[in-house]
């Protein structure tokens, strides 16, 4: 099964690593980071985004020979004998909410510089329908010398990694695949089929595969963005949102999604990249817009909402101090990526309030870098006027909010996550 196929996954984070790891079970992999110090604390057992199980790692290093195993390295030279590569590396967006291809496209530039004949190289970034070939196989020819189709082929199969999620892990979800030819598309299909448990889907064409990976969350984005209109009209209506949705629920085919923040790599980005593609067509994609637009306002409404309760009872604004708990973008997990936590921190300040957060998953000095906020200790907590739970984290589950209540502080739930007797408002 392994004869001859030599993998090189490029990027080693939330979604390279645990691909990295299942493949070198069966396959001898290069797993290529440009972070130095990634390469050196993964060579160390370390990883900080907790997605790798650490005993998988642990085997798949002490059992590398010549048919199998994992070999880490920031060294370009140490991917040039391998001949299936598999690129995993962030497509964000930038101020303006453009698709950012710099990684992907220095990725794929990297690849060039090491492209054989016969060579196979396989994108698992979420990117808009096209991109593989529009844009990042022209940096493959160029920079190579070689013909797409001819000298070397292409593949898309998108990422389902689940940040936290430890049940639906790499090889439990079903994995879309594709390929450049019909026969490349089904070596492709076949070697994810050897490690995907729950089976693969072979789409008929890589931008069909592209497509189905920006649906897949601009779907998820729109539906969220109509349950957080509801909150913003229920507010008005003086409607718990969450008894509403209990009701509702009861019939059959009700989707039952939640209001709340949304953030994060995926469904706060990819619609984007689908809405940038539509438009250089000449469609402008309201319904996908107009949810993003929703969304990205709720940290916003939840600042202004937890202003007015402090000046309902405390008659102060400026002066006032605030405690949001988690900075992650979801629940149990580090991932500080495109955490939409900063809008409420941002809008709080914006009026004079003094804001503290707390989070035990972030990462404190990756927090202070990307977004130059300290978060405190657990042992620091003071007197505040509110107090506003932004992220579900098991852990909040043990904290006295009876205790937090009784000192007069305001309690604001934005995750329906807290006995709502200890609440003062929640979305």
């Amino acid at each position: 099964m392994n004869k001859g196929k030599q993998i090189a996954v490029i990027g080693l984070g939330y979604v390279g690593l645990p691909l990295a790891i299942e493949f070198a079970k069966k396959y001898k992999v290069i797993g290529y980071d440009i972070n130095v110090n990634r390469v050196d604390a993964l060579n160390d057992l370390n990883d900080i985004t907790n997605e790798a199980n650490l005993a998988d790692l642990s085997y798949v290093f002490s059992h590398h020979n010549e048919s199998a195993g994992l070999l880490l390295s920031s060294k370009a030279e140490d991917i040039a004998n391998c001949n299936i590569y598999i690129v995993t590396v962030p497509t964000p967006i930038d101020n303006l909410k453009q698709p950012d291809l710099k990684p992907l496209l220095s990725a794929s530039k990297l690849l060039a510089s090491v492209l054989k004949k016969g060579d196979i190289v396989i994108y698992e970034s979420t990117v808009y329908p096209g991109c593989t070939e529009e844009d990042c196989v022209p940096v493959l020819e160029e920079a190579s010398g070689l013909k797409y189709n001819q000298d070397f082929f292409c593949g898309y199969s998108p990422e389902r990694i689940n940040p936290g999620d430890k049940i639906n892990t790499l090889t439990k979800i079903k994995k879309v695949t594709s390929g450049s030819t019909p026969a490349i598309a089904v070596e492709i299909d076949e070697l994810y089929s050897s490690i995907i448990g729950a089976g693969t889907h072979l789409a008929p064409s890589i931008k069909v595969a592209e497509a189905s990976k920006a649906i897949e969350n601009a779907q998820r984005d729109i539906n969220i963005s109509f349950v957080n209109e509801l909150a913003l009209i229920f507010d008005k209506m003086d409607i718990d949102t969450s008894d509403v949705l209990a009701a509702a629920a009861t019939k059959w085919n009700f989707l039952n999604y939640k209001p709340g923040l949304v953030g994060g790599h995926c469904i706060g980005v990819d619609p984007y990249y689908l809405a940038h593609k539509s438009e250089s067509l000449g469609y402008k994609p309201e319904v996908i817009l107009s949810g993003r637009r929703v969304n990205n306002n709720m940290g916003m409404f939840v600042a202004n909402k937890v202003i007015k309760m402090i000046v309902a009872k405390d008659k102060i604004v400026n002066g006032a101090k605030v405690l949001i708990l988690g900075f992650a973008f979801k629940e149990n997990c580090p991932d500080i990526r495109n955490t939409r936590v900063i809008d409420i921190y941002s809008e709080l300040q914006a009026f004079g309030v003094e804001v503290d957060v707390y989070d035990p998953w972030a990462n404190a000095a990756e927090v202070k870098t990307q977004y130059g906020i300290e978060l405190i200790e657990k042992e620091n907590f003071q007197q505040y006027h509110a107090l506003i739970l932004a992220v579900s984290h098991q852990k909040f589950l043990d904290l006295d909010y009876a205790a937090f209540k009784a000192s007069g502080a305001i309690i604001f739930d934005t995750k329906s996550f807290i006995d709502r007797n200890l609440v003062d408002a929640r979305l």
